[in-house]
């Protein structure tokens, strides 16, 4: 694996992972939106990741020829409204969404999940700027040694 590879992969992950804690910081900041632009409550939105596949290569055909792993770093494959989980139900007649029975529905967003999420995303976030910083480290003190 070449030392710009070794880049291309830690800043795909800094890039996902950034993204993924924009589309956390969207659903916390819409916890309580009843209505959307289309008249529903908010839902919650999931990130996924997939990684990213290098073009048909020599080197790629060679690795997987000799049964071993390159790695090309990851990508967002799309960003999607949770429908497997549960509208929550509340009682507040004094809501303006509320319906002839006095029940709002509010977003599938709970916040220790959210809270959860972006710790997740924040962690793997500060694992690939140590990796990041970690190559750049090695790439200048390799450097330094050729200049010897």
């Amino acid at each position: 694996m070449g030392l710009f590879t070794a880049f291309d992969i830690n800043a795909s992950g800094l890039t996902a992972q950034r993204y993924r804690m924009d589309v956390v910081a969207e659903n916390i900041a819409n916890v309580n939106t009843t209505r959307t632009e289309d008249g529903t409550p908010y839902r919650r939105k999931i990130v996924t990741f997939q990684e990213k596949s290098g073009g048909p290569s020599f080197a790629d055909t060679l690795h997987k020829a000799k049964g071993t792993y390159l790695g090309h770093g990851v990508k967002v494959t799309g960003t999607y409204d949770d429908y497997e989980t549960d509208l929550i139900k509340a009682y507040d007649p004094a809501h303006p969404d509320a319906d002839e029975d006095g029940y709002v529905l509010y977003p599938n967003v709970n916040i220790i999940t959210e809270m959860t999420d972006l710790i997740d995303a924040s962690r793997s976030y500060e694992a690939n700027a140590t990796a990041f910083n970690t190559t750049k480290d090695i790439a200048v003190k390799g450097l330094e040694m050729a200049q010897n």
